[in-house]
């Protein structure tokens, strides 16, 4: 399993079970929709996904939050790229990949315990992220299991 984790070369074989590419396709798409909304629109975003009370926030306050949050999700934004081109070129690293994004999310949420976001009223981001972290952990086990090769 952990060669099919860690592959020796990477290349377009791919040796999981091909919902699992589907269902990382998916997951990426969405969270490169997400960072695209976060450094566009990003006020309108983290106002109406996430919560976070920026209007209460003084000037110079709210602009901080809005160019960290814009950093982040460039690095999020480079992130699935990197997946895509795995997606596209190098299927053998998908599970590595996969690995890499529950291991993101796990860890994003170990520093909100650490240290909490404020947030109004119960929005919808976090709902959503944890759906695309089910899915991530559902294509992680279906890209380590093995299938028959998805068509190249």
């Amino acid at each position: 399993m952990l060669e099919r984790l860690i592959p020796q070369r990477l290349d377009n074989e791919y040796r999981g079970r091909k919902l699992a590419l589907w269902l990382f396709g998916l997951v990426v798409l969405t969270k490169s929709v997400q960072s695209l909304s976060i450094i566009f629109a990003g006020d309108y975003t983290a106002a109406s996904a996430d919560g976070i009370p920026l209007s209460t926030f003084p000037a110079a306050v709210a602009q901080t939050v809005l160019a960290i949050f814009a950093q982040q999700s460039l690095w999020r934004l480079t992130f699935c790229l990197l997946c895509l081109v795995a997606l596209l070129r190098y299927r053998s690293a998908v599970p590595l990949m996969s690995a890499m994004l529950v291991a993101n999310y796990l860890s994003g949420q170990l520093i909100f315990r650490c240290v909490p976001l404020p947030h109004v009223g119960t929005p919808p981001g976090p709902a959503i992220n944890l759906v695309l972290f089910s899915l991530m952990v559902v294509g992680l086990v279906l890209s380590l299991w093995p299938g028959t090769p998805a068509r190249q």
